[in-house]
């Protein structure tokens, strides 16, 4: 008599197309089936468990998901492969030069140490994130031989760690190179998901600025009159250009007459071409701006001094049409400006800030004058109005303040005031206006 056949779902006759399980003869077991693959085409796949319906289940959700439009993932190197593939093939493409230094930077220095040896399609968001906690509580001088590399050791290698740790802000922007990579490579069908959005690394605190006040932006400016450079002081300062901006504004760009300028190019200084003009930062940073009337002269004062500088220079003259030139005419290098400013500050008896700052000078006076933030989201070519919000929110925050204590004297109690002692000699407090 035969033995009545399995009838559980395990053991059934699979079905065309749901692929095969067997018994391999180490034990374990294999299953096989064919799936979606990049291209639109079909691939033969293999997964193994311990049991039949180990093995099962996983040929089950491979399919599953083929079914559902998801390619099964080609990538078979390591992390390390495929950062220097988009690297070198992708990003470059992409981003600016010095912007793709800083990632090549990010990705040699953290990335690769880090998680460079794992697979790409094994990598999960419980390795990133286990990663990055590491590199939160890892002195950089052990991590990466700094101290070693000095002449003088002053840490590890001297016995005394200084525990220099990365900012939250370094973290950020290396989880966000992290990101970027593998969203490539999930458009690309490397991957089917993206395993570093699933980790948060928490909103970083923005830098923190001390811009120049109204006081000191007079002081500085008073202090630059005799410079040959006043005019780029007062256009940074009154107009919230950035360094590269002002650097790159050519004669053509600029209309006395009229009283504008029209924002294109950038100046920067790249490790392949030196000193370059590039497009603007983003789209919204190309723009046309009005100049004050402070600016236009001193911008004439600047174009007649030039004419005297031509001619001194003579043969030695770089002919050029940059507003804001050497004495030969040439571009001024952006490091050379950061120490001019420097200089500048020193004489005018002020404290340290970046040049970046005159241009959060720039936004905070206009904020605290009562300027719309729209307009000033313009005028310093920010590309949503969001950030212009952000950085600025602790001077939208004194203004609501100063909003509110003016309300709470508009609804103080007259009865009160009356009942004053001194309420019949002084007048009534009036809020001041605001504009």
């Amino acid at each position: 008599m035969s033995t009545p056949r399995d009838s559980s779902p395990s053991r059934r006759v699979r079905a065309n197309g749901d692929g095969t399980v067997y018994q391999r003869k180490d034990g374990r077991w294999e299953a096989a089936g064919y799936v979606l693959a990049p291209g639109n085409t079909r691939k033969r796949v293999r997964v193994y468990g311990s049991t039949r319906t180990e093995a099962l289940s996983k040929l089950t959700e491979k399919i599953a998901a083929s079914n559902r439009g998801i390619p099964v993932p080609s990538a078979q190197g390591s992390v390390s492969t495929y950062l220097t593939y988009w690297l070198e093939n992708v990003a470059v493409h992409h981003l600016r030069e010095n912007t793709h230094t800083r990632y090549t930077a990010c990705v040699n220095h953290y990335l690769v140490p880090g998680l460079g040896k794992k697979k790409l399609t094994k990598l999960t968001a419980k390795d990133v994130r286990t990663w990055l906690n590491q590199l939160r509580t890892t002195c950089q001088c052990c991590a990466r031989s700094i101290d070693a590399r000095r002449d003088q050791p002053r840490c590890c290698a001297a016995g005394t760690c200084c525990s220099k740790r990365l900012s939250p802000l370094t973290l950020a922007y290396i989880h966000s190179v992290l990101k970027s990579a593998l969203e490539h490579a999930v458009r690309e069908e490397e991957i089917t998901r993206n395993v570093a959005r699933n980790v948060r690394t928490g909103t970083p605190r923005p830098r923190r600025f001390e811009p120049l006040n109204a006081d000191e932006a007079r002081q500085l400016l008073a202090a630059a009159r005799n410079d040959r450079l006043f005019a780029l002081y007062e256009l940074a300062l009154r107009t919230g250009l950035r360094k590269g901006e002002l650097l790159g504004l050519q004669w053509e760009d600029v209309d006395l007459d009229k009283g504008t300028a029209s924002i294109r190019r950038t100046l920067q200084r790249t490790q392949t071409g030196g000193l370059t003009a590039l497009p603007t930062k983003t789209r919204a940073s190309e723009r046309r701006i009005a100049l004050p009337a402070e600016c236009i002269r001193s911008l004439k004062e600047r174009r007649e001094a030039r004419e005297e500088e031509r001619e001194a220079a003579a043969e030695g003259w770089k002919d050029s049409s940059i507003v804001f030139s050497t004495p030969a005419g040439g571009p001024i290098d952006p490091a050379n400006l950061n120490r001019h400013f420097r200089a500048l500050l020193d004489r005018a008896g002020l404290r340290r800030i970046r040049f970046h700052d005159l241009r959060h000078s720039t936004a905070t006076l206009l904020l605290e004058q009562g300027v719309e933030l729209v307009v000033i989201k313009e005028l310093l070519g920010h590309a949503h109005i969001g950030v212009t919000a952000t950085v600025y929110a602790h001077v939208r925050l004194r203004l609501q303040r100063d909003a509110i204590d003016l309300l709470g004297r508009a609804l103080y109690d007259s009865a009160e005031i009356a009942n004053q002692p001194d309420a019949s000699d002084n007048p009534p407090h009036r809020a001041p206006h605001v504009h």
